[in-house]
This record gives C-alpha cells, structure tokens and sequence, in this order.
C-alpha cells in the first residue's frame, strides 16, 4: 500500500488558493529557506518536538512511558537523546499538555483522502478544494501523484504549492491532475538563491518556463524578504523574466514575518536569518504597483 508522510492536514484554509480549501503537508524539502516557517517540513522523516513552555513542572509521565530511556526531565526542562528516540509517539500520546508532539505520520493516500473528504461541504459552497503544499510536495512525487489522481477521480479541485526545485518528468507526471499550481520565485540571481536557500534556482527557472509552455494555471508567489530580494534590481531582474513568460497573469507577494521563529526552538534548529523586520507597509505598496505597471494583477498576502 502506497503511503508517505504528512506533518499536518490544515482544514478550513483561506491563505492556500481560492475558496475554502483544506491543506496537506508533506513531508521533506530539498531547499533550505533561511526565511522557512515551516522547519519541521524540512527533513523527510518524522521528528519529536518539544514545548518546554507547556510541560506541566511535576508531571512525569513522558519520562515514565519511555522505555528507551530517551526522555529526561531536569529543573522541571524536558530534553531528549534523538540517538535514542524511535519515534514511536508514545509519550505524546500520554502527554496531557501537548508539550510533546511527534512531526510527521505515515498516512496512506485513503487516509488523506478520508480527512479532505470531510471539508467538502466548505470546498462546494466557497468555490475551493485541497492543497497539496509542505515542506515540498515534489519530493514525495508517486504519493503526491496518487493524492493528485485520486482527488480528481472524487471531483476535488486541486492545488499543489511548489518550490519548482524538481526533476522536470516528477511535473510532467502530475500536470494533467493539478488545477492550479502556487509556484514560489523567491530570488533571480542564482548566487544569491544558492547563498539564502541552498540550491541554485536554475531547475526552478526552467519548470516555471516548462509549466508556462504547456499551459498549466499558474499563481507565482513572491516571498518578500527584506535584505534579500527586495531592491529595485531584485524586482526588475523578476519582471523581466516572468514578461519571457506567454501565460503568467497572477501574482502573489507574501511579506516576510517570523511567525515560525519560535518553532526552530522546538526542533533545536538555528534560526539563521536573524532579527529582520517584515517588509514596511509602502515597500510592498510599490513593489506590488511597480509589477501592475508591468501588466500583472497582483494579490499581497497569499
């Protein structure tokens, strides 16, 4: 049986494509974002995350149900041994504060199903559907597939949020079931997009082209992050590539925030981008004018 790994089915989404919609998160990204607010999409397999904020000081239940020893409590801190952790969930399960939480299950593509199946009455009456996004969702290419055919077969409409940083067959095996894709641009000088997210953004570049040509609906999302690809260059260098394209109309900017900073805590993870501020209101006012000028309609925000 065909399975992979989601670390959260967000319902009643309105952030994540056009109506009411309900979001699976797959597992695993093969960029680095220093700007990522979703850490615990990252790394492909399922992690155990702590909230020390919300451990109860005298409870001991976590450390008690373990029977690997990787669990300990000090100065009413919990902390674990990640070389003793098998992920069997267990102390989460007993933990009546959530301060422990394991980050990724196995889930088979019915199971998926089951829980989007359960939004359909918001899907049909907002005009929305299910988005497959992560982490990145390429990175699980024959679930995302089965997800994408299985979803059609149910009248379901379908999104997938991509970072694009894939082989070019893993999209073409899944076009013909996406409705609609949210490709992220995030910078156009490709040493820069190594330096601030890991890889070169040139297989992003020519899968954007790629979709452009087969004529596949595309939203490019526009992360705006302050110091990195917010100059009048940065801007420019952007329009000039997406007016190359035939068919890409919509744009979406989405200003920086660090609502995910406190998450690398969670997952023992620097948070490498440091203390930048979100994007002054006028910036995104006229970076978002200057892309109308240029023949786009243009949405801030998601």
């Amino acid at each position: 049986m065909l399975t992979g790994v989601v670390f959260n089915i967000q319902k009643y989404s309105i952030h994540d494509g056009p109506g009411i919609r309900t979001t699976v998160f797959l597992k695993g990204c093969p960029l680095r974002c220093q700007w990522c607010h979703n850490p615990e999409g990252q790394s492909p397999d399922p992690e155990i995350a702590l909230w020390p904020s919300r451990c109860l000081q005298e409870c001991q239940e976590c450390v008690s149900v373990c029977d690997r020893a990787a669990l300990s409590k000090n100065d009413s801190v919990i902390s674990v041994d990640k070389n003793k952790c098998d992920l069997c969930g267990e102390c989460a399960d007993v933990c009546p504060s959530r301060a422990i939480e394991i980050a990724g299950r196995r889930l088979s593509v019915g199971e998926v199903m089951e829980e989007v199946e359960k939004d359909l009455m918001f899907h049909d009456e907002s005009g929305g559907g299910v988005t497959y996004s992560g982490g990145e969702p390429l990175m699980q290419p024959e679930f995302l597939r089965a997800l994408l055919e299985e979803s059609k077969k149910r009248g379901i409409h379908t999104i997938v949020d991509t970072c694009g940083f894939a082989q070019p067959d893993v999209l073409d095996k899944i076009c013909d079931s996406v409705d609609l894709f949210l490709y992220d641009l995030k910078v156009m000088d490709d040493r820069k997009h190594r330096r601030f997210t890991g890889g070169s953004n040139r297989t992003v570049l020519e899968n954007l082209r790629r979709l452009d040509k087969k004529g596949n609906d595309v939203i490019v999302r526009i992360p705006v992050i302050p110091g990195v690809n917010d100059d009048e260059k940065d801007i420019e260098e952007m329009i000039a590539f997406l007016r190359s394209l035939k068919n890409i109309r919509f744009l979406s900017l989405l200003p920086y925030h660090d609502l995910g900073k406190e998450k690398y805590k969670r997952f023992a993870l620097p948070y490498i981008v440091g203390n930048i501020q979100p994007p002054a209101g006028e910036l995104m006012e006229k970076i978002k004018k200057r892309l109308e000028s240029s023949g786009f309609e243009v949405t801030t925000g998601g």
